[in-house]
C-alpha cells in the first residue's frame, strides 16, 4: 500500500495507473474509520482495478473550531485497516498542502447547501465541496464512493460532479448499520455505552414507523414529523430537524411526490447523529 503525503507524489503514482489505462475509485474520509467507511472501499473495489483512498481533517467543513480540535485522529489504526483491504494508495496530506497560504477559492452549490444540514451547519457544505474538488482535481479518479447516510452531501456531490464536467461516475454505497440499526458514524464514539446500545437505535426505528405510514398512504407530513419529534424527545433525544423531503431536489415534500426521503438530526448526549429513509410510496407494504 503506497502513502502518498503531498499532492507531487500523488500525482506520481496516478499518472502510472493512467498510463496503464487502469480504472481507478476513490474514497474520500476524514479518518477514523469504522466498518461504514470500510463498506465504501469494499465498493470500490468491485468496480476499479485501483483504489485509492484519501484521508484529511478537512478544517473548512468544521463549522466550529472545537468539533475540529476534538475529531478524533486514529491515522495508525485506519492505514492498518485500509492496508488489511489491500488498498493502492492512500493521500494523507496536511492541511497547509491542500490550503497553502492565501487560498481563497471556495466551491459553493446553490440552493442545496443552506438547507437542512446547511442551515444547521453555517459554511460546512462549502467546505465539503470545495475539499472534494481539490481532491477530484488531484487523484482523477473514473470513479468516486460515497455513502447513503450523508443523503444531503451525496446529492450536493453528483450535483457538483454534473455542473463542473469532472467526469467522474459518482457510486452511492447502502448505509452500514450496526446491529441495532443505528447508523455506523464515527460520532457513535461520542455515546455512553447505554446511549449506544439502547437509546440511540430509537432514531433509525422512529423513522422506520414514518416510513410505514407514508407507505399506508399518509400525506400529512407535519403531522408524522411532529410525532416523531415528539417521540424521540421523550426517549432522550434533542431533535434538530426531522424532515420529509422530496427525494429528487430536497424541496418540501407534496403529496403528489412518489420518491420521499426522510432525513432526521437529533442530539444525543455529545453526539449529533443523523440518517436518512428513501421511500418509494407507489410500493405498498
Amino acid at each position: 500500500m503506497i502513502q502518498a503525503h503531498d499532492k507531487d507524489a500523488l500525482r506520481v503514482v496516478m499518472r502510472g495507473y493512467r498510463s496503464n489505462s487502469e480504472i481507478t475509485a476513490f474514497v474520500p474520509t476524514l479518518g477514523n474509520l469504522h466498518d461504514g467507511h470500510l463498506s465504501l472501499v469494499r465498493k470500490a473495489k468491485e468496480v476499479a482495478d485501483r483504489v485509492v483512498v484519501s484521508i484529511f481533517v478537512n478544517p473548512t467543513q468544521f463549522d466550529k473550531a472545537e468539533d475540529l480540535a476534538a475529531y478524533p485522529r486514529t491515522l495508525e489504526s485506519d492505514l492498518a485497516l485500509l492496508k488489511k483491504e489491500n488498498i493502492d494508495l492512500v493521500f494523507l496530506p496536511k492541511a497547509d498542502e491542500m490550503y497553502p497560504e492565501g487560498s481563497a477559492a471556495r466551491v459553493e452549490v446553490d440552493g442545496i447547501s443552506d438547507i437542512l444540514e446547511g442551515d444547521s451547519r453555517p459554511g460546512h457544505f462549502s467546505g465539503v465541496a470545495t475539499i472534494v474538488a481539490k481532491l477530484f482535481n488531484l487523484v482523477q479518479p473514473d470513479i468516486s464512493v460515497f455513502g447513503e447516510k450523508d443523503f444531503q452531501q451525496l446529492m450536493l456531490i453528483r450535483r457538483m460532479e454534473r455542473d463542473l464536467d469532472f467526469g467522474i461516475q459518482i457510486i452511492a454505497a447502502p448505509t452500514a448499520r450496526e446491529d441495532t440499526g443505528l447508523a455506523m458514524s464515527s460520532r457513535n464514539n461520542y455515546l455512553e455505552p447505554e446511549q449506544r446500545k439502547d437509546i440511540g437505535p430509537n432514531l433509525y426505528a422512529e423513522m422506520l414507523k414514518i416510513k410505514e405510514a407514508l407507505l399506508n398512504g399518509e400525506t400529512n407530513y407535519l403531522d408524522l414529523q411532529v410525532k416523531c419529534i415528539d417521540a424521540l424527545s421523550e426517549k432522550g433525544f434533542k431533535p434538530d430537524y426531522i424532515e420529509i423531503r422530496n427525494a429528487a431536489d430536497l424541496a418540501i415534500a407534496k403529496p403528489e411526490n412518489k420518491e420521499l426521503v426522510i432525513l432526521a438530526s437529533a442530539w444525543l448526549g455529545k453526539a449529533r447523529l443523523i440518517d436518512n429513509i428513501t421511500v418509494n410510496t407507489t410500493v405498498n407494504i
